[in-house]
């Protein structure tokens, strides 16, 4: 993934920059992802970067807790989940 994360918060936590059509990257929009590589992406969290600059720290602090709990999620638990409404997946 060398190269393909725009920033790792640490923690399976990493902001990923998304262009925003015809404006490119740096005016477009911020992701949180919870990442673990080669076994999970959850999207958690967007933002224009027009609305504002950054997640506080505070914010980055509850995104690294949360994601210890999540990124532990077992396959059938995200099934469950994905089955009841509470996740989502996309292709």
């Amino acid at each position: 993934m060398q190269g393909q994360i725009d920033s790792n918060l640490g923690g399976g936590v990493v902001k990923q920059r998304v262009a925003r059509p015809a404006q490119g990257k740096s005016g477009g929009y911020r992701t949180i992802i919870f990442y673990r590589q080669g076994r999970l992406a959850v999207f958690i969290y967007g933002f224009a970067k027009s609305e504002r600059d950054n997640i506080r720290i505070d914010e980055e602090r509850a995104f690294k807790e949360a994601a210890k709990h999540v990124l532990a999620l077992t396959e059938n638990q995200i099934d469950d989940l994905v089955r009841i409404g509470e996740f989502v997946e996309v292709a």
